[in-house]
């Protein structure tokens, strides 16, 4: 999924394609979907029945529950994605709302079947044992060994049964009042003089527009909607937050103190250690004035004293706009040349229409990549505008599915990999397209763009993502404490940007409702939905040198490396290729590599005659 790509309305949504759902299911009316709802209800109801048999759970009982769970949950995911599929389209979409909810009931025995899995899993104490004895639990060992761990930090069954049941209409009901308030919002916007209305996705897609006017009244406009509907967003916000801290608290994720620990739980989450994850925040502050550098060198290229929040993706240079049809050949090629079989896998999901493009009331912001398990498919949502940060995101969305693609043949138990992972396949993905981009660009404008472009998206992924993280530290400190109103949210969030973006951005035009923004924070599953993004972005960095420097075997290298990633710790993964993750040196070789970019950004800005002099050493 991607946190932080714009879009606009310039490019029609007439022209742009619209994805096809039959491979997966017809309607919500087809024999098929009725088929696998009977399907979910009667796999998790026999699993929980046998679950509750009494002992032993031997190895041959643990192997049956343990692939019955994997088809029971397999036909959830592939419900829930097509239902939330059809939803996020058209927000406005009453019946799919409804099929949501017909699903979340559906998969509720699941969930605490789940629970009772992972207490019998955690109450055999020889498992290394039985791992020598008995060939047919190899497939299982990291599963069980999750799951044990797991069951430690999970309330009984019926309390987790009853959470899932109220979760229905708590927390996973507040995203949803979110998704549909943020996907309808927008404002008036008078850059034509007609006062036309458009929607927060739309006013933001204007920040890539070169006139700095349009994009100062469309950030006003933006923040103007958004104040008109922070009740139910700031109301949203503290439910899924406050239902998170009761729910963590209760399942032991808190410190001697008794304090809830919500980033202790995001690490485990994410198969990272907590060293893992403080080398990667080090790292990330460390580099902070590298970025002030950068930004303070564009505001040099556009003729401003320092940029203001709407002038982040102000383009510099001379970029050109593509076409959907453009985009998806350019993508196809350049994953052609970096594995022939990624390419082919690629131009297949094209041809068979798995991407929803267009831009429209009702439709979700952003882009994400679902995954049908069942069908072995995935389907990705974007917002096209025509722009490179278009092209990109649909080359991330597609790295994803051709994550799904590499671990589709393995059982459910080898290919649940944790966020980060998941964003390490989308930006290096990403990262191929690019360099492809800037290989061919003919005119030192055009070059002078793409890596403009490029440390544009590497900003927030490190800057604006850390303000992100502080943010969320700070809302669930708060949050443990008392409801926060949209006041407090805007000055947590102020005072995360000032944290970061320091001098890099005019202390009094930023922006307090990127709570508002990122629809991130209001999982109910998913604390802290950022650091991965910048985890992502810094081993797909590292990877993506490995490959430059040798070529020879590296494609199928990478594809072992995505087929791990369901069964292994993120660490295990990385030293799969060789790569510490736990040291700060591994982070700071790959945000060496953003300096070389910086340099080379400040080297051509030259030559494009910008007015830019000596840098003083003004960032620390």
């Amino acid at each position: 999924m991607d946190i932080f790509k714009n879009t606009s309305d310039d490019a029609s949504a007439d022209a742009l394609p619209s994805w096809n759902l039959e491979a997966i299911y017809p309607s919500f009316d087809s024999p098929e979907y009725k088929r696998d709802i009977a399907l979910l209800e009667k796999r998790a109801a026999l699993l929980l029945e046998a679950l509750k048999s009494p002992p032993p759970f031997d190895v041959a009982s643990a192997v049956s529950a343990i692939r019955a769970w994997e088809d029971a949950a397999d036909t959830a995911e592939t419900l829930m994605s097509y239902a939330e599929a059809v939803y996020t389209t058209d927000t406005r979409d009453s019946r799919a709302l409804a099929e949501i909810n017909a699903v979340a009931e559906a998969r509720l025995p699941l969930g605490k079947a789940t629970v009772i899995l992972r207490n019998k899993l955690a109450e055999i104490e020889d498992w290394e044992r039985l791992f020598r004895a008995d060939k047919t639990l190899a497939p299982y060992r990291f599963f069980i060994a999750e799951a044990a761990r797991k069951a430690r930090f999970q309330m009984t069954p019926e309390l987790e049964d009853l959470a899932n049941d109220l979760a229905r209409s708590g927390a996973d009901a507040w995203q949803r009042l979110y998704e549909a308030v943020s996907s309808t919002a927008g404002g008036v916007f008078d850059g034509a003089g007609d006062g036309a209305r458009k929607t927060v996705a739309q006013l933001r897609g204007m920040a890539t527009n070169k006139d700095r006017l349009v994009r100062e009244k469309a950030y006003k406009a933006e923040i103007d909607a958004w104040r008109s509907v922070e009740i139910p967003l700031a109301a949203a916000l503290n439910g899924v937050k406050g239902a998170a801290i009761t729910l963590d608290t209760r399942r032991n994720w808190r410190n001697a103190a008794g304090e809830c620990q919500p980033l202790q739980k995001a690490a485990f989450q994410s198969r990272i250690s907590e060293k893992t994850l403080a080398s990667l925040i080090a790292a990330l502050e460390h580099f902070l004035p590298l970025f002030r550098r950068y930004l303070s060198i564009k505001a040099r290229a556009l003729n401003i004293p320092v940029c203001a929040f709407y002038d982040l993706f102000a383009p510099v240079g001379e970029g050109r706009r593509w076409t959907f049809d453009e985009a998806s050949k350019f993508i196809v090629n350049q994953f052609s040349a970096f594995d022939p079989a990624m390419g082919a896998f690629t131009q297949a999901a094209f041809d068979a229409h798995w991407i929803d493009a267009g831009i429209r009331e009702g439709k979700v912001g952003g882009a994400y990549c679902a995954g049908f398990p069942l069908a072995g498919v995935s389907r990705i949502l974007c917002n096209f505008d025509g722009s490179f940060d278009s092209v990109s995101t649909v080359a991330h969305e597609l790295g994803h599915a051709w994550h799904h693609d590499v671990i589709k043949s393995l059982p459910r138990t080898r290919a649940i990999y944790p966020m980060t992972l998941a964003e390490t396949a989308s930006v290096f993905a990403e990262t191929i397209v690019f360099e492809g981009a800037y290989a061919m660009a003919a005119s030192n404008a055009e070059k002078l763009f793409l890596i403009e472009a490029n440390l544009k998206d590497c900003c927030q992924v490190i800057v604006d993502i850390l303000s992100r993280f502080y943010f969320e530290k700070a809302l669930f400190e708060r949050r443990a404490m008392a409801e926060l109103s949209p006041e407090d949210l805007c000055a947590l969030m102020i005072d995360a940007q000032k944290r970061t973006y320091g001098a890099g951005l005019d202390e009094n035009l930023l922006h307090p409702y990127m709570w508002a923004v990122k629809s991130h924070y209001y999982s109910a599953d998913m604390g802290f939905y950022n650091y991965p993004y910048a985890f992502g972005q810094l081993f797909s960095l590292g990877l993506y040198a490995a490959y430059s420097e040798n070529k020879q075997g590296f494609a199928e290298k990478y594809k072992a490396m995505l087929a791990l990633t369901g069964s292994a710790t993120a660490e295990d993964v990385a030293r799969s290729m060789g790569c510490d993750i736990e040291g700060a040196d591994f982070w700071r070789k790959s945000l060496n590599i953003l300096e070389k970019r910086v340099d080379e950004f400040e080297k051509r800005a030259r030559n494009k005659d910008y007015a830019l002099n000596e840098l003083e050493e003004q960032y620390e």
